[in-house]
């Protein structure tokens, strides 16, 4: 029989877990961010507005005299739905609930955009050309702007981690928002006369892939690791044994390491030296680390008492810088993919022993600095009641004989995760009315196949969140980047940009915006945003209002042999005809055989619509143009808008 106290104390943790499950009691209705103060909501398009109130509470939702009144749902959210408004502002919106009411103040209707990338979307106004006149003539109280804030998840949020804002356009919200968004969204104002919401979601260095929801995961091939992602927000330690476990077969396979005598092993006859001190690796003034990206191993040796191997433990070892692995006496303990949040681990039961304890951790370095990062303070082995261990010394380190390149990646990171960056800084903004979307990534997905699908994917994705299936989505084409090419070669951003063109083509309601005059030789963030934004608009302006401009610019349609041994090029998308600058030819096109190695530079004459290339007595089955990272570029339309990199077969003459 159970004692009454014994039952006493189960009702009273019964009573108490409902209480931590329950949502927090609001002082009044919420609006979630989308619909607060200064928000544009999209016209012409189903409005569904969604907030918080208290479980069960009936809210009467009022937008511009429309009236629906929903009931929260036991999470506490709400939403209201209502028909299409026309341009307008400022509209009354208003949440009123028993708990209290709320009113969003200065709402407008108008159009939303959406741009999302990687860096050089999310590079901000005050860090691009001409900065302090543009900002100092920036305000507008009807252009508004919303900076969504980094934000990682493993599983789609409902609510952002930390809320954003609406803000009016002006000298105080423009200097850290997007640059290419907000010349873009001022472009736009111009053009279509009414309320323009502009909302910047992106993060620097991230590849597509994070930026992709689970559906669209699946449909490429990916869904196992949009689950792995999802177990990992649900049980971590099952999620990172399964990955260390993938590491582990991919390490031995490409090594020929033998089982039990792999680097983390605490016993593997690695010959160790002395770490000079915790920080990157490149400040450690030795030359062989000096500029290294690859991987390296850490090793610490740790004496535990009896007592202290049982307390539950929490190991700390700050930064690490790309990506860390961690083993303690053979045994995976933990995955880091966040180069940018100190790593903290709790260290599974049974993993720690009496005597000697080997900890090895694996740091991978992508780019720029990397290494056991620190810093040394931070660096400890909490033992519960036995107080901590530091450390901050003490370590030694192996150079790994291995490349990463291929090395297994954790699908929770955050900038080459699988939907992590969707599930924290997409999913949040619900069914939210928009105009259209603006894309600027790419760079970290150059030399990675799929690249096309996943961008499809994405789109159809995104466009079903946002309840739209023909939501216009316009893409910038890599700026060049890299040194001046002097001899024909092969090129992966030159590929990508070809990549990128076939992929909105191929969209009904994609377009384009040309970049690749627009870079910087010696920084991948080039200052010219202004320009980037112009184009952006012209595009969006043709695929999202039907204006008579031009989608993408210059696109070579066919490449065809004439009788006479030269070569015809027929270009769509023009304003006007094609010209050159600065020289009577055109500079940036070759010829290629069949053989690697075949592909020669030849000038080409502009006439109308086609670029003419004289033969030059050899075999050419394929026509390129500025296939090249940074290639010289001096062919434009009327508009002027450049041609870009492209590669099509030669079609024989008959």
């Amino acid at each position: 029989m159970f004692s009454h106290h014994r039952i006493a104390c189960q009702l009273g943790l019964t009573a108490s877990l409902l209480a931590l499950s329950a949502p927090p009691a609001l002082a009044a209705p919420r609006l979630d961010p989308m619909f607060g103060d200064h928000a544009v909501i999209q016209r012409d398009h189903p409005v569904t507005v969604t907030g918080r109130a208290d479980s069960g509470e009936t809210v009467t939702v009022t937008l511009a005299g429309q009236v629906r009144q929903v009931r929260a749902d036991k999470e506490g959210r709400f939403e209201a739905r209502f028909e299409p408004l026309a341009t307008a502002g400022p509209v009354l919106l208003e949440a009123q609930a028993p708990s209290g009411n709320i009113v969003a103040q200065d709402v407008a209707v108008g159009d939303v955009f959406l741009c999302s990338g990687q860096s050089n979307m999310e590079l901000e106004v005050r860090n691009a050309q001409d900065a302090v006149g543009q900002i100092r003539a920036s305000a507008d109280d009807q252009l508004r702007l919303m900076l969504v804030p980094r934000a990682v998840a493993d599983d789609p949020l409902r609510d952002f981690k930390q809320a954003p804002s609406w803000r009016r356009a002006g000298p105080d919200s423009v200097p850290d928002f997007s640059a290419a968004c907000y010349y873009m969204a001022r472009e736009l104002r111009k053009t279509a006369g009414v309320p323009i919401g502009a909302i910047a979601s992106s993060w620097g260095g991230s590849r597509i892939s994070p930026w992709m929801g689970a559906r669209a995961q699946a449909a490429v091939g990916q869904a196992a690791q949009s689950a792995l992602v999802s177990l990992h927000g649900r049980d971590p330690f099952a999620a990172e044994r399964a990955a260390s476990a993938d590491w582990e077969k991919w390490w031995r396979r490409e090594t020929g390491d033998a089982v039990g005598k792999e680097p983390w092993q605490p016993d593997s006859g690695i010959a160790w030296q002395d770490v000079p001190r915790i920080g990157p690796w490149e400040e450690w003034g030795l030359p062989a680390l000096a500029d290294y990206n690859g991987m390296v191993w850490f090793r610490r040796e740790i004496d535990l008492t009896a007592a202290q191997a049982k307390q539950a433990v929490t190991l700390s070892l700050g930064l690490l810088d790309d990506v860390g692995r961690v083993w303690i006496n053979g045994k995976p303990v933990a995955m880091s993919a966040r180069s940018w949040q100190p790593s903290m681990f709790d260290v599974p039961p049974g993993v720690l022993k009496p005597g000697r304890n080997v900890l090895i951790v694996n740091v991978q370095d992508n780019y720029a600095n990397g290494g056991l990062s620190g810093p040394a303070d931070v660096m400890k082995l909490a033992l519960g009641q036995s107080g901590e261990l530091p450390l901050g010394g003490g370590w030694r380190y192996a150079v790994a004989a291995r490349s990463p390149a291929g090395a297994p990646r954790v699908p929770w990171g955050d900038t080459t995760g699988s939907g992590t960056l969707y599930n924290g800084m997409i999913a949040p903004l619900g069914a939210i009315g928009l105009k259209g979307v603006a894309w600027y990534q790419g760079e970290s997905d150059v030399d990675l196949p799929g690249y096309a699908d996943r961008m499809k994917a994405m789109m159809t994705d995104w466009r079903r969140q946002f309840g739209s299936p023909d939501l216009p989505f316009v893409a910038v084409q890599l700026a060049a980047y890299g040194p001046p090419v002097t001899a024909p070669g092969e090129s992966g951003w030159a590929a990508m940009r070809h990549v990128q063109y076939q992929a909105m083509a191929r969209d009904a309601h994609g377009g384009l915006a040309t970049a690749i005059d627009l870079g910087d030789p010696f920084d991948i963030h080039p200052g010219e945003k202004q320009e980037v934004g112009r184009r952006l608009a012209r595009a969006m302006r043709a695929v999202a209002y039907g204006d008579s401009v031009s989608l993408t610019g210059p696109q070579a349609a066919r490449a065809v042999a004439m009788k006479d041994g030269g070569i015809a090029i027929e270009f769509t998308g023009l304003t006007g005809g094609l010209h050159t600058r600065g020289a009577d030819q055109a500079i940036a096109f070759e010829l290629c055989g069949d053989a690697v190695g075949s592909c020669r530079f030849v000038p080409g004459r502009a006439e109308g619509n086609r670029v003419l290339l004289a033969g030059d007595g050899r075999p050419a089955v394929r026509v390129r143009h500025a296939w090249a990272e940074s290639p010289v570029i001096n062919l434009y339309d009327e508009a002027p808008l450049p041609v870009g990199s492209f590669e099509l077969p030669v079609i024989p003459a008959h």
